[in-house]
């Protein structure tokens, strides 16, 4: 894991985001590259109605990239950074601007990057509810979605939650810089492993040959949002690493189960991948 990207605003939310980004990239070597997307002032230029009505309708947009910078400078320095201007194999802060929507801009720098991070949104329709929307559906990256306040430890006592799908082995392989720093690893797998896929089981094999332990925990399948939740708590994990859904399902249908539940309603750090 070589490059952490982060969109950046001047909001709170940003502030949590970048404070673990610089934290996991102080842990795994990483740059952490900045980022504030802004509209063009005609919404046909930034291919995003939307977005630009719900950015230019608040009065502070003319200093908002300003601010965005200032808050990603500080949080840097606070985690001893040097900024960079080019890449380099050891760590920086990169900072860019560019104009456009969430989905078009994360979908050019999204695969150049190997994490990006966001905050869960607080609300439905909102800006930031755009931007963990693209990341998540255009980036073609790993996501970590935050909770709103953050958390303290991160990364430390990893939950796997394993489907056989290959979408959470993406973002398994993804997580493996952090996996192999994490003091714990509990791999939960809910209801019977039927399907076309690895089992829990092979998965540990695979982690071993990283050098990486790990525990097994089953449940019935019964109410899997509740035992993956049970699951999760009583191995004290601080971060859940779980699939998305594939990419072949109709967007309107992609924002339910599972999926739905753990980037609105989970108050954990989620990393996923949609494949």
């Amino acid at each position: 894991m070589r490059v952490i990207l982060v969109p950046v605003a001047d909001r709170p939310e940003c502030a949590i985001a970048l404070k673990a980004a610089f934290d996991l990239g102080k842990r795994v070597g990483a740059s952490v590259s900045g980022c504030h997307i802004r509209p063009h002032r005609h919404p046909e230029v930034s291919l995003s109605m939307a977005f630009a009505d719900a950015v230019w309708r608040k009065k502070s947009t003319k200093t908002a990239s300003k601010h965005a910078r200032t808050l990603y400078e500080q949080v840097a320095e606070q985690n001893g950074y040097d900024f960079i201007r080019r890449a380099r194999v050891t760590p920086g802060a990169m900072w860019s601007e560019r104009v456009g929507s969430p989905g078009i801009v994360l979908s050019i720098v999204g695969p150049v990057s190997d994490l990006i991070v966001v905050s869960r949104p607080a609300k439905r329709g909102g800006v930031a509810d755009m931007f963990m929307n693209a990341a998540l559906i255009e980036s073609r990256c790993p996501v970590l979605i935050l909770p709103k306040n953050g958390r303290k430890t991160l990364g430390t006592n990893v939950c796997i939650a394993w489907n056989q799908s290959s979408e959470a082995a993406k973002a398994v392989k993804a997580a493996l810089p952090l996996l192999e720093r994490a003091e714990k690893v509990t791999i939960v797998s809910c209801g019977a492993e039927d399907h076309i896929g690895p089992k829990s089981a092979q998965l540990a094999a695979y982690l071993a040959h990283w050098g990486i332990r790990s525990e097994r925990v089953k449940t019935r399948g019964r109410d899997v949002e509740a035992e993956l939740l049970a699951s999760y708590k009583e191995a004290g994990a601080d971060l859940l690493i779980a699939g998305a859904y594939s990419r072949n399902r109709w967007r309107e249908k992609i924002f339910g189960g599972m999926t739905e539940y753990l980037i609105r309603k989970a108050r954990m750090p989620v990393l996923m991948w949609h494949q």
